[in-house]
């Protein structure tokens, strides 16, 4: 399928202009670039450093307090092995494809990982010791992930599907003897576990049917019975399971009778919540429950920013927590022994560090000191919240990373985040930084209604036909830009990826005189096509999302609003980016709006990644993809010196 949209190897043909036009096509490494013009002098040496820049990510606690972490010391992110605060970083896997998670197994020192094959997301799960040694779990050709084990280390549970399969099987093995794997749940839907029973008899089960609707269930292992906790005659968000008061009740993020998700506790013999958080304001997003059961730790979203807070599970009694720098949270786990918190937290002017918290002390160690590969720490720029009005009054919020100094009026880069349930927040961005540094753009991350992290409304507010309100609010935003006195209006460019690709190709659709430049990157140009193509295991998550292509009144609705049949109204340059192996959003969702532009005589620059899935993650392509955007927004953008 993706050679024959290439038109052939060498030079492609494109209809511009009613006469044909050759677009160059160039190969380096991975990458193929069509029509993207050669980098000036020194593009790459400005650009490198901001993709030098390290991250380190907690995994995992070991039992002798050592910690799983995952960082990138060369082309993509691996395991690594910390001893101490400030130890060196032993690296534990080696290899070309990134791998992102790790789970120490109770009682040894090896752990599970999963890797797949140049992004296609077909991950295998292993079992690895620390001295390289490792036992292949998974059965080839299915798609594993959610590996969870007993108290004891030695049963593993999995979800796995095939390809085609909407369904996913929970399968269990004995961890001394892989080869005894077995489907112990023939699962409907998108099922995971998420823990095992002391006794391991029983295993939490969850099915994902939406972003708003998570079923929970108990399943009795010997049986194969399945019994739902928590109400059924209405549908509920769950976040996370576990087992509590040995194996008597359940703790998970609910947001039954809530705007927000908070943590619940169900008694398994009478099905009564009990509710630790009622007054909750901001949602929580993770927890974790201490080795002893007695208290539980979770993350709460307010504005975009991270908050940690422990509480007595019996009584539901606040405790004293951490007191974190503001910035966005991406690990926490309980120590083995339960002395510890650790935490990954990243903030808009670091990339990224593991600390713990001592419950005894109250102490906040720092772990880890990663390196921003040379930036200067006093050029990168904090952003600032603000919202904005949009068509109907309501209100979006938003951050603006507004260049340092003065300039007169600065060109402005809107970047829209995917998901749709995704959320904008100010963590560490190389390519913001970059874009405020090497464009002097002001740089804009809208929340824009469907976005997470403000109540359950708010998430549903672009729903199947109200899809473009949300390319209003863009819209709206173009407004806001209009009324700033160091904005200039006149040199907006809008990026997204995923599903901010398809609002970056609706926003170009209509606002087209309003913008001089649209980057889209991996996004939907056609929702018709993208539900028949994508994976299977996905497509009805996805439905649950856009709407059922299949009902003739949806498809009236997607033939209206996908880009690609709104395309003679896009005449701003664009920049295409896809990885050619992505099992989300197939390549021929780009390669169409690619092809029908070019027909059209619409400036394309298009980019192929042939060992890339959904994302570019390694490092060598995102230095180069990275600075291509750069070149392209400068080109539109045209910043004054």
């Amino acid at each position: 399928m993706l050679r024959n949209v290439f038109l052939g190897a060498g030079l492609a043909l494109a209809l511009a202009g009613g006469a044909l036009a050759e677009v160059e096509r160039r190969e380096i490494g991975q990458l193929v670039f069509e029509g993207v013009p050669a980098a000036p002098q020194g593009l790459q040496a400005a650009i490198s450093p901001y993709y030098e820049v390290r991250a380190a990510e907690l995994e995992d606690w070991l039992a002798d307090r050592s910690m799983l972490i995952s960082t990138r010391f060369g082309e993509t992110t691996q395991i690594h092995r910390l001893t101490a605060p400030g130890a060196a970083r032993t690296q534990l896997t080696f290899f070309k494809e990134p791998i992102t998670a790790a789970k120490v197994q109770p009682g040894t020192a090896r752990f599970v990982y999963r890797r797949d094959e140049g992004g296609s997301e077909y991950y295998q799960g292993f079992l690895r010791d620390l001295n390289g040694a490792e036992v292949r779990l998974t059965q080839p050709g299915t798609r594993n992930s959610d590996f969870v084990f007993s108290k004891d280390g030695a049963t593993v549970v999995w979800s796995q599907v095939t390809p085609g399969d909407p369904n996913y099987d929970i399968m269990l093995a004995s961890t001394a003897s892989p080869e005894t794997r077995r489907v112990v749940l023939e699962g409907q839907g998108a099922m995971s576990p998420t823990a095992i029973s002391p006794d391991g008899r029983q295993v939490l089960i969850t099915r994902y049917n939406s972003i708003a609707f998570v079923e929970l269930f108990v399943l009795d292992v010997a049986s194969g019975r399945l019994t739902p906790v928590g109400p059924t005659d209405r549908r509920v968000f769950y976040e996370g399971a576990a087992f509590a008061n040995g194996g008597t009740s359940v703790v998970t993020l609910s947001d039954d009778g809530s705007e927000v998700a908070r943590p619940v506790v169900f008694d398994l013999a009478t099905g009564a919540m009990r509710d630790l958080a009622p007054d909750a304001q901001w949602g929580a997003e993770a927890f974790d429950l201490s080795p002893d059961g007695r208290t539980i730790a979770y993350v709460v979203n307010e504005e975009g920013y991270s908050k940690v807070l422990l509480r007595d599970l019996a009584s539901g009694q606040l405790l004293a927590g951490p007191d974190l720098p503001k910035g966005v949270l991406t690990a926490l786990k309980f120590s083995k022994d339960g002395t510890s918190l650790g935490l990954s937290l990243s903030t808009s002017t670091t990339s990224g560090d593991v600390w713990d918290y001592t419950l005894a002390t109250g102490q906040l160690t720092r772990w880890t000191q990663s390196e921003l590969g040379g930036l200067d720490p006093a050029r990168l720029v904090e952003p600032t919240l603000f919202r904005y009005p949009s068509f109907d009054d309501r209100s979006i919020p938003a951050f603006i990373y507004r260049p340092q100094g003065t300039g007169g009026k600065r060109p402005v880069v809107i970047q829209i985040h995917g998901g749709p349930e995704g959320q904008e927040q100010p963590s560490f961005s190389p390519r913001r930084q970059s874009w405020v540094n090497e464009l002097g753009a002001a740089v804009i991350i809208p929340n824009v209604r469907g976005s997470t992290g403000y109540g359950k409304t708010y998430l549903s507010l672009d729903n199947a036909e109200k899809r473009e309100d949300s390319v209003k609010d863009i819209g709206a935003l173009l407004d806001w830009v209009a009324t700033q006195p160091d904005l200039d209006a006149s040199r907006v460019a809008v990026v997204g990826q995923s599903y901010g690709g398809y609002m970056a190709l609706a926003v170009a659709a209509h606002y087209n005189d309003r913008l001089v430049g649209v980057i889209d990157l991996y996004g939907i140009s056609n929702f018709i096509t993208f539900l028949e193509n994508t994976e299977g295991y996905r497509r009805d998550l996805r439905r649950a999302e856009y709407g059922d292509e299949r009902d003739p009144a949806m498809r009236a609705v997607f033939e209206k609003i996908s880009p690609i049949n709104m395309s003679e109204r896009m005449k701003a340059p664009m920049m295409i980016y896809q990885g050619a192996n992505d099992p989300r959003v197939p390549a021929s969702e780009s390669e169409q709006m690619v092809a029908r532009l070019r027909a059209q005589g619409t400036a394309v620059w298009y980019i192929l990644a042939r060992d890339e899935g959904h994302g570019v993650h390694k490092k060598s392509n995102q230095e180069a993809v990275r600075a291509t955007e750069v070149q392209f927004l400068k080109s539109v953008l045209n910043p004054a010196p």
